[in-house]
């Protein structure tokens, strides 16, 4: 079997691309020996190895708190991953995925979630259905003529 040598091994960078299926996803990581006290966001995926006090906001983008991550912190985002643990309140706009070796303690407002046998989960869970723009725009007009009748 082949094996690649030093030289040919990659360093993840602080800013590594995934190609993935023709598709260029960023991501930024945060390494293992990194303690961030304050507030993350971004515009890209992030991946954390290292430890987070504050707030994570990376709204419509993923979040993945990785095997050695540490979260002390609300996270907001599209999707969110934990391998690691997180202390905090999670809101996606898409889903959240607890895998075995993960934990949370924290309440959860999200439209899917998977929670993975061995896995932690110590807080409130609220699933949302997803809103269509066309179920609004109807229920609104029957709800005024139901306050005009009365």
């Amino acid at each position: 079997m082949l094996q690649p040598s030093d030289s040919q091994k990659s360093q993840f960078p602080s800013n590594l691309t995934l190609k993935t299926a023709g598709v260029s996803v960023e991501q930024s990581t945060i390494g293992g020996s990194v303690v961030i006290k304050g507030e993350v966001s971004g515009s890209e995926s992030l991946y954390i190895e290292g430890r987070i006090e504050g707030t994570v906001d990376f709204t419509d983008h993923r979040v993945t708190i990785g095997r050695d991550g540490i979260v002390a912190a609300n996270i907001t985002a599209g999707e969110v991953v934990i391998l690691g643990k997180v202390q905090g309140n999670i809101q996606c706009s898409d889903r959240l995925e607890i895998r075995s070796e993960g934990s949370l303690t924290g309440d959860v407002v999200t439209q899917r979630i998977s929670v993975e046998d061995g896995s932690l989960l110590k807080g409130g869970v609220q699933v949302r259905a997803v809103e269509h723009k066309n179920d609004r725009s109807n229920r609104q007009p029957k709800a005024a003529a139901a306050v005009a009748g009365t």
